[in-house]
């Protein structure tokens, strides 16, 4: 048998693209506007102008697997009204100046980006109940530093127990410590005295459970309401009472991230 001979009428013909190739330009986004961010939770950032204008937005596609994390400055576009119910949209993140980040869990390496362009490191520390661990303050330290961010470390509960030697050695290094008392009359001076170093700076409170990081921001900005938790009297440790990072604006200018 004879091989087949084939003609035109076998050919295809692969029709023609019917839509526009993909080009790599983008946008200018010559409209954007500027926002700090102080809020991220499940693909919603809570963003705030100069203006004080509050505004939801989402991260755009075109920024891929970029991360927005509270402290971002922004540049947002759409419906930038502010009005409840609306989205706008994330299409830059810019430049920061640094960030601090934490591994996504215990047995994990791999570390998650969680607050940028800080200007302070409040490292809240107990005298006591629960005692202070040089180890975790060491740590704290050495971000701070790598970082450029200026260290502070605030030791609260003096009244209960006082400032612990190890912790005075810190000031060697040209970090600030500041103490803070339970008793009322006391506390007043010691949170007016803290809010004159936060004004104008974006600040971060780190620490353990339990030392009364959540206290002092509500003292710092009453309306936040932080829950706070006790220490427990059989482990010496507390509770964690906050979970997701969020930045509350001081009255006399700036912010600080807890």
């Amino acid at each position: 048998m004879s091989p087949r001979e084939y003609d035109e009428s076998d050919a295809r013909i692969r029709p023609s693209r019917t839509t526009r190739r993909r080009t790599k330009d983008r946008p200018s986004h010559s409209d954007s506007i500027t926002a700090f961010v102080t809020t991220v939770d499940r693909g919603r950032t809570t963003c705030v102008t100069d203006d004080g204008l509050v505004i939801t937005a989402m991260k755009a596609r075109e920024l891929g697997p970029k991360s927005v994390v509270v402290g971002d400055l922004v540049e947002i576009v759409g419906d930038v009204t502010g009005t409840e119910g609306t989205l706008a949209r994330i299409v830059t993140v810019n430049e920061r100046t640094n960030s601090l980040s934490r591994t996504v869990d215990d047995a994990a390496r791999v570390e998650r980006t969680i607050v940028a362009n800080i200007d302070q490191l409040l490292i809240v520390v107990a005298s006591a109940n629960p005692e202070p661990r040089r180890g975790l303050i060491d740590r704290f330290l050495v971000s701070a530093f790598h970082e450029s961010i200026k260290p502070i470390i605030v030791v609260t509960k003096v009244d209960v127990s006082p400032v612990p030697d190890f912790i005075k050695e810190y000031a060697a290094l040209g970090v600030d410590i500041i103490t803070t008392s339970s008793k009322s009359e006391a506390r007043v001076k010691d949170v007016e005295a803290i809010l004159k170093i936060l004004d104008d700076k974006i600040s971060v409170l780190v620490g353990h459970s339990g030392v009364g990081k959540s206290t002092l921001i509500n003292d710092l900005v009453p309306e936040a309401q932080r829950m706070t938790g006790d220490v427990n009297d059989v482990t010496g440790r507390g509770r964690h009472t906050s979970s997701s990072a969020i930045a509350l604006p001081l009255i006399n200018g700036g912010w600080i991230i807890d």
